[in-house]
């Protein structure tokens, strides 16, 4: 068997799976298609030879498409318009029976819920939470680091069981932390530091983040350490949705950070630098 005829195999074997995956993703069967079919191109134009999981390669490239498609939809404030939302959670996939019992377990606000979620987010939850996906495979395809991923699937889980945000009583505490932590750190104060800070906490910048001088570390006094006398130009923000703190260069957002707070500490601190990635990031600076 030729090797075309071995990839369209191949991909006619994982079409069904490609297709209810971007289609969780779009809510839109034919924008789902359309996906799927770009994936066929993309795979045509391919050194298939390094390839050693064609089936996951092929999901990557799918949620990306879909990404990037749900990302062009938002800027046009579009929104597909589709056969109701019952008969649209239900995908022709290989089984039916688990088709339909997916639906009725999950109801029928699924998919006005999934629209109402950032591109991201949507992806993250349908990746992992549908389709079983771990959190650093899809983190490279939204390009997050694995800890703003998994944070990022767990509000939009909050948002799909109904539960929405966090009550404002919690969103108040967080905000204290976030601000103690700016505060300490403007003012050089390690142990106020360090008392904001999970002992185990991380802190991740991007490539472009790391070169202001701060790589990627772990624990309270090493990250307290390097935050020190820092963040004289930062700004309170919610950053994809939660706390966290952007800072001005000339008027000019330079670092979106986006902090992780558990049970009343930071326990992570993701940093983006990176302009082309920084356009995708959705942030509002708050008031002081």
């Amino acid at each position: 068997m030729d090797e075309k005829r071995w990839l369209a195999d191949e991909f006619e074997a994982n079409r069904s799976h490609l297709r209810a995956a971007a289609y969780r993703m779009l809510g839109s069967r034919s924008e789902a298609e359309d996906a799927v079919q770009e994936a066929w191109l993309r795979l045509n134009r391919t050194d298939t030879t390094g390839i050693d999981n064609l089936g996951g390669w092929l999901t990557t490239v799918v949620a990306r498409i879909c990404l990037d498609m749900l990302r062009a939809r938002k800027s046009r404030r579009e929104e597909p318009l589709e056969m109701p939302v019952h008969a649209a959670i239900v995908d022709p996939a290989k089984d039916p029976e688990r088709e339909a019992a997916f639906a009725d377990s999950v109801g029928l606000a699924l998919l006005v819920v999934l629209q109402t979620l950032a591109p991201a987010e949507r992806v993250a939850f349908v990746l992992h939470d549908m389709f079983d996906l771990p959190f650093d495979e899809i983190a490279p395809i939204i390009g997050r680091s694995s800890a703003a991923t998994r944070q990022l699937a767990s509000r939009a889980r909050r948002r799909v069981q109904g539960t929405g945000e966090a009550p404002e009583v919690d969103l108040g505490r967080k905000r204290t932390i976030a601000e103690a932590f700016l505060t300490a750190s403007r003012n050089g104060d390690l142990g106020a530091l360090v008392a904001v800070l999970a002992p185990d906490v991380v802190f991740r910048p991007d490539a472009t983040a790391a070169r202001y001088g701060i790589g990627a570390i772990r624990g309270a006094t090493a990250v307290a350490e390097a935050f020190k006398g820092r963040a004289q130009a930062a700004q309170m923000a919610i950053v994809e949705g939660e706390l966290g703190f952007v800072v001005l260069v000339g008027g000019q957002v330079r670092v979106a950070v986006s902090l992780t707070i558990e049970e009343g500490r930071i326990a992570a601190i993701d940093a983006v630098a990176d302009p082309d990635h920084l356009e995708q990031i959705e942030f509002s600076v708050l008031d002081d």
